[in-house]
């Protein structure tokens, strides 16, 4: 372990089930976020929850204690936004998504529009209603390009799991035949390009760590990253075991790679 970490300059951290769950530090997270600073080391937060913006997880880790630049955080929103902007430019987007997202896209010069779209983006919505899922399946069996900015079933939380993206996209594919054409966040290699593009780093010297293995882990290994799994979030043991996606390292929490830094 210590020979994989030995490797490794820059770690791309997830946010919920890897470092926290809603506002509680998962044990020692905090303290190993100091520790890679101290091994004079770099990270950044790579999060697929589209429900937030940098803004509102900056503003959510310094209430926890930690105070980051926005900078440091990488989301699948922001992913979207360049994706879009480098893909289709200047198209009007019907964007189903909480208004924090809305707004993001709007700063960032995407054009949003409600009944006459170019293009459809699902993301992270907690604000869905049925009359939301009903306009967006309407869009959608138009056969307009459709994107959604992450594939995650589940959202872990203190109390459990919530129904994430994916869940909304299996009752969008329910009503409509149709999947995403694109989808931008972990594991596809669209969100990991944008990172490299934002940070420049080298992904030979880059780990992932994340409690996910068919976004987290298959971002790092399916891409060329190494893919570090803790057992603090989604997967367990067995999982790992009937999975064909395998991470390079696994701990338990994020607190027991301290010592191998």
């Amino acid at each position: 372990m210590s020979r994989i970490l030995n490797e490794i300059d820059f770690f791309i951290l997830d946010m919920d089930g890897t470092i926290y769950l809603g506002e509680q530090w998962i044990d020692g997270a905090l303290d190993f976020l100091h520790a890679i600073e101290q091994s004079g080391r770099q990270y950044v937060f790579l999060t697929n929850n589209s429900s937030k913006n940098a803004d509102i997880y900056a503003e959510k880790l310094h209430r926890m204690g930690l105070d980051i630049s926005k900078a440091k955080i990488i989301t699948s929103g922001q992913a979207t936004i360049a994706y879009l902007k480098k893909n289709f430019n200047e198209a009007k987007v019907f964007l189903l998504g909480n208004d924090l997202l809305k707004t993001e896209f709007t700063e960032a010069g995407i054009i949003l529009e409600e009944n006459v779209p170019e293009v459809v983006v699902t993301a992270f919505d907690t604000s869905l209603n049925y009359t939301k899922m009903c306009k967006v399946c309407d869009l959608i069996r138009k056969d307009l390009p459709y994107l959604a900015t992450h594939p995650d079933l589940n959202c872990p939380t203190e109390s459990g799991f919530i129904p994430d993206i994916g869940a909304i996209q299996a009752f969008i594919k329910a009503s409509t035949s149709r999947d995403p054409d694109h989808i931008i966040g972990k594991p596809n290699h669209i969100i990991m390009d944008y990172l490299l593009e934002r940070t420049a780093v080298q992904k030979e010297r880059s780990a992932v760590i994340g409690d996910r293995l068919y976004t987290d882990i298959a971002a790092g290994v399916n891409n060329g990253f190494t893919g570090i799994l803790v057992l603090s979030g989604e997967a367990n043991m067995t999982d790992v075991e009937k999975s064909p996606i395998k991470p390079h390292l696994i701990y338990p929490s994020v607190k027991h790679i301290i010592k191998d830094l």
